[in-house]
């Protein structure tokens, strides 16, 4: 790829603003200094303790229990620091008004971690991913720097539940398309709520978008970035304003970025009875693409009386698109005789696109005594998808394979939800019942169109080119939150879910698939002395995992690595779908521990357990298919029986003069997160979840230099490397993941501010290595395949105007 002259442009101001704001270590000491990032955490969580325990709190009335999950409206956007705000250690607390996060998270009966704008905005990450991997519990996968699918606990694949203002994320939505200037607050709920959904056996994380309020807002950011001499830029705009009874909030951006990226994937095959090498081969390969979004919310609120009687439209569209070109070289040291074919050089063209629009309805009405709230929304996305690979020997094309997909998806959703407080002393403010009951329906209607060939003929002709799928899913719930007396506070409530599923099967028939789940749920608080601000959390509940539609659908996808018309190995299976899943349940418990501090700190600390049965995993047999005249081994999703998770969560959130008097006000954020798990029918050791991680950890501090107008911040990310082992004769190893960032905002005035974001500081190499013992062709092998690259460090410049 051509040299970009952006660097040449960047470079100097880089340097300039690094030396005058920050002293940066190495990256290799910064990757001695992670080692002993887990004691560290421990020792700060433990002294932040006892400084806390020290302390004398102001008294503080019994906090009125909170609804658990409803998104409150949401406020005006933080003020952005000037130099002429007080320093940290005159902080001047300002009461009344919409309640803190942190109070927010205390006075809510429902354990939940509340991260408003203030800590959304800190870093100005490009892409809201980039922020949810800093949050406690929260880990994404793939290589260092990388976004993905957020999960909670280290469990993704449905296991964490993911909503947007209360309603569950579109299929095939990525949250790569939000950015973090769209976005009010992130909540993170630990056991799930009889409102926002009981298919969260990891937790649900919420994000509250931004609606409107009537001081005007005009915000514009225009960033530009380079990593590995690819360069990437993007726009944001934000406008907030009202007319009459009418209140709006317009967002829209643009982004547009290019990668350069290199990946190896090394295979050796020995034989385990004589310990010979059978094969030996690696794969290298260099990507080169580019991608493009844009998107645009908006929210029109009117208010129909005084009585906080309103009416919200909301309508939005999200689109990306992209292509990549990559070129494979193949290394072959040794190859057995069955392994014929294998190609030297290859390359392979992709082009995508992926577009949704949505337009959402609430209406929120009072009747008599009880507020009435109704949501719905309707969506359709597409998706294209088209690639196109051809393989070389040394004397010409071996094979060329074309896939292509067209996707339809149409979505509709209607909640109704009746809210009304029953019982309660008019003296005793927060005494009252909070009693929330409603009804959902959803239906999902999935078409796809999938095209296959293999030297320009069609392939998986049995199944044919067209496929359907389609969801139904009804539910209903009612659930109470009281105020027992100053020491308690509860919540109980009981949901009902019932989906039906239909997928094409090989037959050319629609089975159907029913389940219905009952999910009680209960929690409460405890606060030994009213009067102070600890508290203990505890939960009791059931909560589910649905199959998705992809793992219903029965038709396969064939693995390139071998021909369709030749033997696979178990550790290149095919993939099938299985219309006969059944849904995961899990009970599960929380007990937690909490102190908020006087200057709006807090240390938690939290154990959790869930017990699962009916696990879905996907399980490696050799079939006879009716696609290839030999059999082939196939990867299928199956019910395999009972598995445990089980975890402790600590963090802590306070000013280190707080902790060390006469300290610089530092804000420190820290976070560490220990999991374990074990699937029964899967024998030891490293019988774990699927990829779900040891643990994670975080640890970021944020500065404003007194008398100057820079801030400065940073953080470290840490996931250790893990082995698991998903059956008897397979085991899937990641190596450890570190993330190194730091920020600095210069803030010239109150309406304009520069901010510098550099993002995986100590880049590392990052590898999964999958091991499989079979008897593919006769002999006992084991196949070992090692696949990753390196990883790149980013560096962003955004300029950011209030106009």
């Amino acid at each position: 790829m051509k040299k970009n002259p952006l660097r040449w442009r960047l470079l100097p101001l880089i340097a300039r603003l690094l030396a005058s704001t920050v002293v940066r270590p190495s990256a290799r000491q910064n990757a001695h200094r992670a080692v002993g990032l887990a004691p560290a955490l421990g020792a700060t969580l433990l002294a932040a303790a006892a400084s806390g325990q020290a302390q004398t709190p102001s008294p503080t009335p019994p906090a009125p229990a909170a609804p658990a999950a409803a998104p409150a409206a949401a406020p005006a956007a933080t003020p952005a620091a000037t130099p002429g705000a007080p320093p940290a250690s005159q902080r001047v607390e300002i009461t009344g008004g919409r309640q803190s996060d942190t109070e927010q998270r205390r006075q809510a009966t429902a354990s939940k971690i509340v991260i408003g704008r203030e800590e959304i905005d800190k870093f100005g990450d490009a892409t809201l991913g980039e922020v949810l991997r800093r949050l406690p519990g929260v880990n994404t996968p793939g290589a260092p720097g990388r976004g993905g699918p957020p999960r909670l606990r280290g469990l993704g694949g449905g296991f964490t539940q993911v909503l947007i203002d209360g309603q569950r994320v579109p299929p095939g939505f990525s949250l790569e398309s939000l950015t973090p200037e769209q976005v009010e607050r992130i909540e993170i709920l630990r056991a799930p709520t009889a409102e926002t959904g009981a298919r969260a056996i990891a937790g649900t994380i919420n994000i509250i978008t931004r609606e409107g309020f009537r001081r005007r807002l005009n915000d514009l950011r225009v960033g530009t970035g380079v990593e590995n001499d690819a360069p990437s830029g993007g726009l944001n705009w934000t406008h907030n304003n009202s007319a009459g009874d009418l209140t709006y909030n317009l967002s829209g951006s643009l982004f547009g970025r290019r990668n350069d990226e290199d990946s190896r994937t090394l295979t050796t095959v020995r034989d385990l009875t004589s310990g010979s090498l059978l094969e030996d081969r690696t794969v290298s390969s260099n990507t080169q693409g580019k991608r493009f979004g844009t998107n645009a919310t908006a929210r029109l609120q009117w208010r129909l009386n005084e009585s906080g009687d309103n009416i919200a439209l909301m309508p939005s569209i999200f689109h990306t698109e992209g292509n990549s070109d990559s070129r494979l070289v193949q290394d072959v040291r040794q190859l057995r005789p069955s392994s014929t074919g294998r190609f030297s050089t290859a390359d392979s063209v992709n082009d995508n696109r992926f577009t949704t629009g949505r337009l959402g309805l609430m209406w929120r009405q009072r009747l008599g005594d009880v507020r009435m709230e109704a949501n719905g929304n309707s969506g359709i996305s597409r998706s294209f998808n088209d690639s196109t690979r051809r393989e070389f020997s040394t004397t010409g094309l071996l094979r060329t394979l074309e896939d292509r997909a067209t996707t339809r998806e149409t979505t509709h959703t209607l909640n109704l939800k009746g809210t009304k407080l029953v019982g309660g002393s008019p003296n005793v403010p927060g005494s009252e019942n909070t009693v929330v009951a409603g009804a959902e329906i959803e239906s999902i209607d999935r078409k796809e169109t999938r095209r296959n060939l293999q030297n320009g003929v069609p392939t998986l002709t049995n199944f044919g080119e067209d496929l359907q799928a389609s969801s139904l899913r009804l539910a209903a719930y009612a659930q109470n939150e009281w105020t027992v007396n100053p020491n308690w506070s509860a919540y109980a409530g009981l949901r009902w879910e019932g989906i039906d599923t239909k997928g094409d099967n090989a037959d050319g028939t629609r089975p159907t698939n029913r389940s219905s789940v009952w999910t009680p749920l209960a929690q409460a608080v405890w606060r030994p002395d009213p009067k102070k601000r600890d508290q203990v959390r505890m939960s009791l509940t059931r909560s589910y995992r649905s199959p998705g539609l992809n793992a219903l659908i029965a038709r396969p996808t064939i693995n390139r690595d071998r021909p369709i018309d030749e033997p696979n190995t178990a550790s290149t299976p095919d993939g099938a779908g299985n219309p006969d899943l059944k849904p995961e349940l899990a009970t599960g418990i929380e007990l937690g521990y909490e102190r908020y501090l006087d200057s709006g700190g807090v240390l938690s600390a939290n154990y959790f357990r869930r017990n699962i049965s009916n696990l879905i995993r996907g399980e490696i047999r050799l079939e006879t298919v009716s696609y290839s005249p030999v059999p082939r081994y196939v990867r299928r999703q199956q019910n395999i029986g009972d598995a445990t998770v089980q975890g402790i969560e600590l963090e802590a959130k306070f000013r280190l003069d707080q902790l060390i008097a006469g300290s610089p006000g530092v804000e420190v954020r820290s976070n560490l997160s220990l999991f374990d798990s074990a699937v029964k029918n899967v024998p030891g050791p490293d019988n774990r979840l699927d990829q779900q991680a040891k643990a994670t950890a975080n640890l970021g501090a944020d500065y404003r230099v007194r008398g100057t107008p820079f801030t400065l911040g940073g953080n470290v990310n840490w996931v250790p490397g893990y082995t698991t082992r998903t059956d008897d004769n397979i085991t899937i190893s990641v190596s450890r993941k570190q993330v190194w960032d730091v920020y600095a905002l210069w803030t010239f005035n109150p309406a304009v501010a520069l901010r510098l974001l550099g993002s995986n500081l100590a880049a590392e190499d990052f590898d999964t290595t999958t091991v499989t013992d079979g008897t593919p062709f006769g002999l006992n092998e084991r196949t070992t395949t090692v696949n990753g690259g390196p990883s790149y460090i980013n560096w962003q410049l955004r300029l950011e105007l209030k106009l």
